[in-house]
């Protein structure tokens, strides 16, 4: 069985995914790609996970492509190119369409698919000192695939810049520019932040929080029009009338904890 990844889901329905490769600051290759894909599709289907946690081994989180799958990207066809390319956009879809919140712990250096990573993520961490970078462009490549979730992340503006500079930037800027939310100088700081943050996610109703992605899918970047308002009118509709909604409801009317609550 590959080491290429350990995953542990706690009692609370934590599920920490650590991309275990940290002798090549872990790299992707074709292996690392499937066995992510195939773990966030496993765990978005197992109802006692609630939140999944992604971080890396060692001092890096990703450093984006592994150079032995590079080099044998360069002897491909076109059409091998583009079903290689493929498998890692397939990965990248598969994360940032999981239907349950997801947090990125980025402890080290992230180049190239490691920003990728971190901008699929819903909620994402740093550290101060990580260092960052879309660094293809120093190859005399693109960063393509990961573009998608990039450029939402951090707008046009920011990427004109560092999709054509190829400039290293460290977590404060990460922060700045919208690629992640958090940033901590230790560690042990880190941690209390992701802590926090999922206290916060464990406080609030499952399907809903599911429903709420869906919802910003949805309204982003959308003409306000009748047919969607009509659409979030539905969705509230909806949500009021589940099991969910009424057990949230009565549940705050009642001045108790909610039957999904880990408190």
């Amino acid at each position: 069985m590959s080491n290429n990844l350990i995953i542990d889901i706690d009692d609370r329905g934590v599920a920490t995914v650590t991309l275990n490769r940290p002798e090549v600051h872990n790299a992707f290759n074709n292996e690392l790609i499937a066995e992510l894909q195939a773990a966030y599709f496993a765990l978005d289907e197992n109802d006692a996970v609630r939140i999944i946690l992604l971080t890396g081994a060692g001092k890096s989180f990703s450093a984006g492509a592994d150079l032995n799958w590079m080099k044998r990207s360069a002897t491909f066809s076109k059409p091998e190119n583009l079903e290689d390319a493929m498998r890692l956009s397939d990965m990248l879809s598969t994360i940032n369409n999981c239907t349950k919140p997801t947090i990125a712990f980025v402890n080290g250096t992230a180049f190239g698919g490691g920003v990728g990573l971190t901008a699929c993520c819903d909620i994402a961490v740093t550290l101060s000192t990580a260092v960052f970078s879309l660094s293809e462009v120093k190859l005399g490549l693109t960063p393509a695939t990961i573009s998608p979730y990039v450029v939402r992340a951090i707008g046009e503006r920011a990427a004109r810049r560092y999709f054509l500079t190829a400039e290293r930037f460290d977590g404060i800027e990460a922060r700045r520019i919208g690629l992640v939310h958090e940033t901590a100088q230790t560690p042990e700081e880190a941690q209390m932040i992701i802590d926090g943050l999922i206290g916060y996610l464990l406080a609030g109703g499952p399907i809903a929080q599911t429903a709420s992605k869906s919802l910003i899918r949805m309204v982003t970047d959308t003409e306000i029009t009748d047919g969607l308002r009509k659409k979030t009118a539905d969705h509230i509709a909806e949500r009021r009338t589940s099991d969910e909604g009424q057990e949230g409801l009565s549940a705050f009317l009642e001045k108790r904890k909610p039957n999904w609550s880990a408190d």
